[in-house]
């Protein structure tokens, strides 16, 4: 069984309501829960929150809401993976083990099916590791970055700043959209940052933060050039 995972609380400082606020015509959280379902790698879409607002939303799009969240997990500091660990607990005592579970976030528009696909079939095709998660690659070298402190500039990394872009390593980031894992590996301390895991590389037309209003109104722009693009192909 596969179970997929989407945190959602109701709290955010930064964007109200942010996990249902309508993006493009639907509730953020409609798009990671539509992935999921368009995938067809799962038993289980599950949505953990401790909001009854985001729960009867979660409902109206097909997820399922089989608890609501504790307080002790629904605040600012909380980290995904404890909540991603109480839901599997909550399968495992009340449903069955699964045995790929994977955590999803709700708020993640240019999450597809296809990249969902790809990081199970990733996973699932090598032993040696435990979880397989999204990433995308800088647009600018970060080996040229600079910091400025106290209006100064000073390069990060001065033994690379006058080389060329070509001749610098290319450097990756989460793309904060998807991470599987095998059950078993969830419930430990592995890190899912580390050798334990396969990266799904993204192009970086489908990866935008939410955090900001500055980011909500970028990612709007960008999806709606995504859909059109999509229309004319």
């Amino acid at each position: 069984m596969n179970l997929a995972i989407i945190p959602a609380r109701g709290g955010s400082k930064r964007i109200p309501a942010k996990n249902i606020k309508e993006f493009a015509g639907k509730p953020l959280i409609a798009y990671s829960i539509q992935a999921a379902e368009n995938s067809g790698l799962f038993d289980k879409v599950w949505v953990s929150t401790d909001s009854d607002d985001v729960a009867d939303i979660a409902k109206m799009y097909g997820a399922d809401v089989p608890f609501m969240r504790s307080k002790e997990l629904s605040n600012d500091v909380i980290g995904t993976r404890p909540v991603t660990t109480h839901a599997i607990q909550h399968c495992i005592e009340h449903y069955q083990k699964p045995d790929y579970c994977c955590c999803i976030y709700a708020t993640a528009p240019f999450l597809q099916a296809e990249y969902l696909r790809k990081g199970f079939d990733s996973l699932t095709s090598d032993d040696k590791k435990s979880f397989s998660f999204a990433v995308t690659s800088f647009a600018f070298p970060i080996q040229r970055s600079i910091s400025i402190k106290q209006g100064n500039v000073a390069p990060m990394f001065p033994q690379d700043i006058f080389k060329r872009s070509q001749d610098l390593e290319e450097a990756y980031h989460d793309a904060g959209q998807f991470y599987w894992g095998k059950t078993d590996d969830y419930l430990t301390s592995k890190k899912i940052f580390s050798e334990h895991s396969v990266p799904i590389v993204l192009p970086r037309h489908l990866v935008q933060d939410i955090d900001t209003p500055e980011d909500w109104h970028r990612a709007e722009l960008m999806y709606q050039a995504y859909v059109r693009g999509m229309e004319n192909d």
